[in-house]
């Protein structure tokens, strides 16, 4: 039986647009490089489709310059999906555009109405709960709709304080297995994942921590050697895609698909 954190069939992704570089940003560390997005988001498509998933690659959406970052505008749950609520007012187009797309994979796709805010980012899904990250871009009401949303699929919500400069709870952890994560020392210093095994992004590298667990692989950031060995040394098979651009616009691993 498939343990539905982690086992996925589908994934989907967006193309990146042109208009990339107009992107939001916590810090202005320079534009992106689109050919070289575009290069590295080429294989992390095929990275998932490795492991035997679909992958649906939409098209690119000029309008949107952060719509390659298609994990905030849903949730995606074995008994259905719930369209987001961004926090980022030049975002909230995307989940109108991810809308149809999602009606066309589930029968039952809920929608977060507000007038709190919460974004795919923010949320991580284990085995046992629905952890979320309160955030710039998530409050507690669009948690506490998020838990009513759920609740007849029989989930736990549970909010989470991150560290202040932190934009989303997934920037500094990812789920490893069905009772592992992968944190900064930081984040897991606040306690919340004191019932999980935790592995730590070795030091000086904290942005190794957006990570996914797809079918049998871990994908992660390249450029991260001490942690990637330490993933490598518990066991996990580890593929590194280039990160540098998207890194740009404060996105990561898990932000670049939506996973069921």
């Amino acid at each position: 039986m498939k343990n539905p954190c982690f086992e996925f069939s589908r994934a989907i992704i967006r193309k990146p647009a042109a208009s990339i570089t107009e992107g939001l940003r916590a810090i202005d560390t320079g534009p992106p490089d689109l050919t070289r997005m575009t290069a590295a988001h080429d294989s992390y498509a095929a990275t998932l489709r490795e492991t035997g998933a679909e992958v649906i690659a939409l098209s690119a959406l000029p309008a949107y310059p952060d719509s390659i970052f298609v994990e905030d505008t849903a949730l995606c749950l074995p008994q259905g999906a719930i369209l987001m609520r961004a926090g980022a007012p030049t975002r909230s187009g995307e989940v109108y555009e991810m809308a149809p797309v999602l009606y066309k994979m589930y029968k039952d796709v809920r929608e977060i109405k507000g007038p709190g805010t919460i974004e795919g980012g923010d949320i991580l899904v284990t085995a046992r709960e629905v952890l979320v990250g309160l955030s710039e871009r998530t409050d507690q009401a669009g948690v506490d709709e998020l838990a009513a949303l759920t609740a007849d699929w029989g989930y736990k919500v549970r909010a989470i304080t991150i560290p202040p400069d932190v934009l989303h709870f997934k920037t500094d952890c990812s789920l490893l297995d069905a009772n592992t994560i992968l944190s900064t020392q930081r984040l897991a210093a606040s306690g919340c994942f004191d019932d999980y095994n935790v592995i730590y992004t070795a030091p000086d590298e904290e942005s190794a921590a957006n990570a996914i667990r797809f079918n049998q692989f871990v994908i992660m950031a390249a450029g991260f050697p001490n942690t990637a060995k330490r993933l490598r040394d518990s066991g996990y098979e580890v593929r590194e895609i280039d990160n540098v651009d998207c890194a740009k616009l404060d996105g990561g691993m898990s932000c670049l698909s939506l996973r069921f």
